[in-house]
């Protein structure tokens, strides 16, 4: 091969190098024309909207399919609000859960006690409250029988039974004290009434 083919043959490679350059740079430039005008904006808003809307059908189904209500659990505490209207006290019962009432949702429990109001409802706290004619049964009236003090419990009809005999003498009580038993002195809840034995004793 003699040089002028030699030569005709760098310049053809140079000029194809060249051209392939060129293209690359013309290429590049509109791509960034294309990419500048908001093409690109244009699709990713498209986009976005169309995987938000999907993204929101995806959600609401999550929130009516995942959506765990709260239930009972075994170690659940559990409040009886008993409201009288007869004497306006209202007598607090604390129970442990029983086993049937485990896993069971507000609406359950709600169908298993239906004359209360549930107040309060967690997994591990429910607090139902109900209202009842008459006295609660924490009214009692101390009396003087023999010289000894006799506890009384106030039915809710009115009627009294006996409801414990001390050895108590009133004998040795304060004066005031020893009247007030001999007329009747009426007490209201155990804790006040076990205070007033004791002192008595």
């Amino acid at each position: 091969m003699d040089k002028k083919n030699k030569l005709l043959i760098g310049i053809s490679i140079s000029i194809v190098i060249v051209l392939v350059v060129l293209i690359a740079i013309i290429i590049c430039n509109l791509n960034n024309t294309w990419l500048d005008n908001g093409a690109v904006d244009n699709i990713a808003e498209v986009i976005l909207d169309d995987c938000t809307d999907e993204y929101e059908n995806m959600e609401e189904d999550i929130v009516t399919t995942n959506v765990e209500q709260e239930k009972i659990s075994p170690n659940c505490k559990i409040i009886l609000i008993k409201h009288y209207k007869g004497c306006n006290h209202e007598i607090n019962e604390y129970i442990k859960v029983p086993e049937r009432l485990v896993n069971l949702t507000k609406e359950d429990l709600q169908k298993e006690y239906k004359d209360w109001e549930i107040k309060e409802f967690t997994n591990d706290k429910v607090t139902l409250y109900k209202e009842f004619q008459g006295i609660c049964g924490e009214h009692y009236i101390l009396k003087d029988e023999d010289g000894k003090i006799v506890i009384f419990k106030i039915l809710e009809n009115g009627k009294e039974e006996v409801y414990e005999k001390t050895d108590i003498s009133i004998d040795y009580l304060p004066v005031k004290d020893k009247e007030n038993i001999q007329k009747g002195l009426e007490v209201n809840g155990k804790e006040k009434l076990n205070q007033l034995i004791e002192s008595f004793e």
